[in-house]
């Protein structure tokens, strides 16, 4: 996969998460998919620890970007 294409996915992933508004859940929604919600929580910090990591491991920074 190029390099073009794994940017916009993330982008992609990034939008998707976006729209995830939980508080509009009902106690009932949040309860039954609450297994299914840590299960990808704790997947997707999982992967971005690894990412971070491999940035960082190249002596790189991450940085939050300056708001214009």
């Amino acid at each position: 996969m190029s390099t073009n294409e794994v940017m916009a996915r993330l982008g992609a992933a990034v939008s998707a998460l976006g729209d995830v508004d939980v508080s509009a859940w009902s106690e009932d929604t949040l309860n039954e998919q609450l297994g299914d919600l840590s299960a990808a929580l704790v997947a997707l910090d999982s992967v971005l620890a690894r990412v971070a990591g491999e940035v960082r491991a190249r002596g790189l920074r991450i940085e939050e970007p300056v708001s214009a």
